[in-house]
């Protein structure tokens, strides 16, 4: 068997909350890929109690801690697309993905809902791999 577990970093994107019942947008935490030679945001959903919701997910880069000057991740500094990691009221308990494989040092993701009128509950990780020096700690720092 190998291991996974040591080559892989984990730190919150989107960290569980009460449900929102409304258009405000979610954004994750600034993720630092410093020292990691890619990099991962996983998305799980919740019960979505909307009949018609939209939740659409960015990307955003930058070289700024507090993403100072950000802009959107290009589709070659991507794996997958941010169509695919978005969902509809129709994806309950589901997982989405999007990978980053881009040259900035600070990544950040939001999912902004639209037409929602019922209960958003949505959760998120950085997973980053790669690492310049195995194994990562544990527990993640």
């Amino acid at each position: 068997m190998r291991d996974l577990m040591n080559q892989l970093h984990f730190k919150p994107a989107f960290a569980p909350v009460a449900a929102v019942v409304d258009n405000t947008a979610q954004v994750s935490t600034i993720l630092d890929v410093y020292g990691f030679g890619s990099a991962v945001l996983a998305v799980v959903t919740g019960t979505l109690t909307d009949a018609d919701a939209t939740f659409a997910l960015t990307f955003n880069e930058s070289n700024d801690p507090a993403m100072a000057g950000a802009n959107a991740v290009a589709a070659t500094d991507m794996t997958g697309t941010t169509a695919l990691a978005s969902f509809t009221f129709a994806d309950d308990i589901k997982c989405r993905k999007i990978g980053y494989i881009g040259a900035k040092r600070f990544i950040q993701a939001t999912i902004t809902p639209a037409a929602n009128t019922g209960n958003l509950f949505v959760a998120g990780i950085w997973v980053q791999g790669h690492p310049a020096s195995a194994p990562t700690t544990n527990p993640p720092q």
